[in-house]
């Protein structure tokens, strides 16, 4: 087996890695009949569309063609709009901790997500959390969404650390493959105390919270 390189910069995705994050969480108030939700969800405010939005289409634009396009839901795609936050239930158990623990360790923390920019800078003002972190690339931002290599070479350029020997973290696995197959160090996350093993395993953070 070979030996594991070491780790210079940790770098983590946002949404379902530090924070829980669940569209159905703000139509679900909205929206009472179970049938009636599930179409709208497949239907209308798709995770195609959103991820449009965090890959930079302007807010205002997509909601207006989406209105022309599904008349009769316009309180519904304003809610889109205007109460993002509510999509957004809490934070990622246990990973909030580990965040805290590696930057008092001293170890660079980087991030890189998709994330639509009003929405994310909306969020960033409340969570002291990031400002634990060097350098966040958002996808809202630069245009490009992971698994986009371009997302990943910008993110390299900026952090200023060999790929090789950063660890990203993220829980899809399209973008686990993208980054690994770019040269860096990968975890995909699935809670957690396997990443905190993990960590621990390469020597950047103790096993077990002190």
């Amino acid at each position: 087996m070979s030996a594991v390189r070491g780790i210079d910069a940790v770098v983590f995705d946002v949404g379902k890695v530090l924070i829980e994050w669940d569209m159905r969480l703000l139509f679900g108030k909205l929206i009472v009949e179970p049938d009636r939700l599930d179409w709208f969800m497949a239907n209308v405010v798709t995770q195609d569309w959103h991820v449009e939005h965090d890959g930079g289409r302007d807010l205002a634009e997509m909601v207006a063609a989406r209105k022309a396009e599904f008349p009769g839901h316009d309180d519904l795609l304003d809610a889109y709009a205007t109460r993002f936050g509510e999509t957004i239930p809490g934070n990622v158990p246990g990973s909030h901790e580990i965040v805290r623990e590696l930057a008092a360790g001293g170890v660079p923390l980087f991030a890189i997500t998709n994330f639509a920019s009003a929405f994310w800078h909306e969020y960033r003002a409340g969570e002291p959390l990031f400002d634990l972190f060097g350098d966040i690339v958002v996808s809202g931002d630069e245009k490009l969404l992971k698994p986009d290599a371009r997302i990943f070479d910008l993110a390299a350029r900026r952090f200023g650390h060999d790929p090789a020997a950063m660890l990203f973290i993220d829980d899809n696995a399209d973008n686990i493959t993208a980054a690994r197959d770019l040269g860096w160090q990968v975890h995909h996350f699935d809670g957690a105390d396997a990443l905190r093993a993990d960590l621990a395993m390469r020597g950047v953070l103790a096993l077990s919270r002190t």
